[in-house]
């Protein structure tokens, strides 16, 4: 940016002479954060060594995962005192999430350890009843309590993007550092601030346009140059409620001529109608499609994997580089799934299901999602009893947290004639439906599939669903074999047996065709999000129309608000070098220094 007219060049400070410090022990969504600040075009340092953390001029904490996990990293790597020091002396400081709760006393998540103890208080978990699911994932509405340079730019009507099982209550202690409250069953703190000192429960990196603001306002803010705070309209008041999300699912894979592209099923079929073996559907290819519907408002954007790709090297996983670039210009979460499992790639080098999601983490996903190994480790549970931290789903949950491990179920219907031949499993009757068996049967039980749908299990949903809950697994994406491609509308009675069943927040997938399959879903099954790809892709309905619809039926959404990409920006800035008025001013400027350089040219001839 060019220092305005008569001001000198060294007082005028922009966010790109501003260098801002992350602390790096492994978060998942350091990759999501950095991104976000190159965006807004900052320099950004990752903290990798104690001593970076106090000479750094503006730090940031982000913070996926289990508390106790979190605070063992933070004391291996000898972080925990340098932080302690930065924070006491009121330096600009915001952590984010477990950046949060950390500058606590202790976690019920981890009872035993302590916090950095900067703040009254522990972190506890929430208390709620049993029609709100835990962990809250999605988009919430804050209530500021105190006037902030962070609120500059948020407005009635602003959601940010929330992703925790454990929460500060409010306290009398706690008053004087309470930046805002969020309600989710009941209210709690969801930041604090004193100073120049912030922290916040939500994700501004994840919160698209509105998120990339209060970045762009803490660090304005850091460097002096605060933005006119916006708090005191809002003070008391929720920008707004919990909301329903709408998520758009990509189908990524290889072609027959091994390119990358985005593909949908019929019923798991991909190929096309055809004599003999038909192409593969390639409706686009995977980040220009993902791009397309971050800035139609999409609140999730869901990879997932369908060939697993398990003959490539773990550093060179195709999805790795979708994710690692989709990232750079996607601020709301993305889920990745497929392949995540124990593995063994072409040379005999073999990588363990966390190492798998550590790269994809590492590469800009907010969460994973298991499918086939779900399954098996489902099984495993109940042969057991319990869990021995052996599967996938514990290990991933202990270190990044349950809210970043999603089970993606792959059921099929079997019917039944009675319950008798049911032989125990959960049974759902479709007599209010129009599904009927090959003989009019209308009870069927939901056999859990692996392989892609290709081979059985003998386990139904519920079975499978209640196992991987006790095993770690925050969240479901509950596909339908039945229901894919055919755009008739969600599987009712199988979301209906799941919400009854678990206590996790679920994602319903599989036949949405019309705006009014996603009210319909939300209102009988009272899922948390619905998913669709085709219809997204082809564009017969788009994510707006379904917002639109859903706004209109009195259900909660999130209202789109997209910055452009940072390439826009950047593109937009370099415009605005060569506007009108700036080559103007550049040519008068130009003329001036000619005249004076042929003047002193004049004098020195003479």
């Amino acid at each position: 940016a060019l220092p305005l007219l008569g001001q000198p060049l060294a007082t005028h400070v922009t966010l790109s002479m501003v260098r801002v410090s992350l602390i790096d022990y492994g978060a998942g969504n350091v990759r999501s954060l950095k991104n976000a600040l190159i965006s807004l075009g900052v320099d950004v340092e990752e903290i990798l060594r104690p001593e970076q953390i106090s000479t750094a001029s503006v730090l940031l904490f982000p913070g996926v995962g289990s508390f106790g996990n979190c605070m063992e990293v933070l004391k291996v790597k000898g972080f925990i005192e340098p932080l302690r020091a930065y924070v006491r002396a009121n330096r600009p400081f915001l952590g984010i999430c477990l950046g949060m709760q950390t500058l606590f006393e202790g976690s019920d998540e981890s009872p035993g350890c302590e916090g950095l103890g900067l703040l009254p208080g522990r972190v506890g978990r929430f208390n709620i009843d049993e029609s709100l699911a835990v962990p809250q994932i999605g988009w919430n509405g804050i209530s500021p309590q105190q006037e902030s340079p962070l609120f500059h730019g948020i407005e009635l009507g602003d959601a940010l993007y929330f992703v925790h099982s454990f929460r500060v209550a409010p306290s009398s202690e706690l008053t004087p550092w309470t930046l805002c409250l969020s309600r989710y069953g009941e209210t709690y703190v969801s930041g604090v601030s004193r100073g120049r000192v912030s922290a916040v429960q939500f994700h501004p990196e994840k919160s698209g346009a509105v998120g990339l603001r209060l970045l762009k306002a803490f660090i304005s803010d850091a460097i002096n140059q605060p933005p006119t705070p916006q708090a005191s309209a809002m003070t008391g008041t929720f920008s707004s409620g919990f909301c329903k999300r709408v998520v758009a699912c990509l189908d990524v894979r290889a072609n027959d001529t091994g390119d990358l592209i985005v593909t949908k099923g019929d019923q798991y079929d991909v190929r096309e109608r055809a004599a003999g073996k038909g192409n593969v559907r390639n409706l686009g290819k995977p980040v220009a499609l993902a791009r397309r519907y971050y800035e139609e408002g999409a609140d999730e954007i869901t990879f997932l994997n369908i060939t697993g790709f398990r003959e490539c090297p773990l550093s060179d996983l195709p999805m790795l580089q979708v994710l690692s670039e989709a990232s750079r210009h996607i601020f709301v979460p993305l889920t990745v799934g497929g392949g995540i499992k124990d593995m063994v790639d072409h040379r005999g080098v073999r990588s363990s299901a966390l190492e798998v999601a550590d790269a994809y983490f590492r590469a800009g996903a907010d969460k994973i999602s298991i499918g086939s190994d779900a399954v098996d480790a489902a099984r495993h549970y109940i042969e057991k009893g319990s869990g021995d931290g052996s599967t996938s789903i514990e290990q991933i949950s202990f270190v990044y947290g349950k809210q970043a491990v999603v089970v993606s179920l792959d059921p099929r219907r079997v019917w039944v004639a009675n319950e008798a031949a049911a032989a125990g499993h959960a049974l759902a009757d479709q007599r209010p439906f129009e599904a009927r068996g090959p003989h009019g049967e209308v009870l069927c039980w939901y056999e859990c599939t692996v392989h892609g749908g290709r081979k059985g299990s003998a386990l139904d949903v519920v079975q499978v669903s209640r196992a991987v809950e006790a095993l770690g697994c925050g969240e479901l994406l509950v596909n339908c074999i039945d229901k894919d491609g055919q755009n008739n509308g969600f599987e009712i009675p199988l979301l209906q047996m799941l919400r009854e069943a678990v206590g996790i927040p679920i994602v319903a997938s599989s036949g949405a065709g019309c705006t009014s399959h996603f009210s319909e879903v939300f209102e009988a099954c009272s899922v948390e999000a619905a998913l669709a790809a085709s219809i997204f892709h082809r564009k017969q309905v788009s994510i707006d129309e379904v917002k639109q619809h859903l706004t209109e039926q009195s259900v909660p959404v999130r209202r789109a608000d997209v910055s452009p990409c940072a390439s826009d920006w950047q593109q937009r800035a370099l415009g605005g070098l060569f506007s009108a008025p700036v080559l103007t001013l550049a040519a008068a400027t130009l003329a001036v220094a000619t005249l004076a350089v042929a003047v002193v040219a004049c004098r020195r001839a003479k």
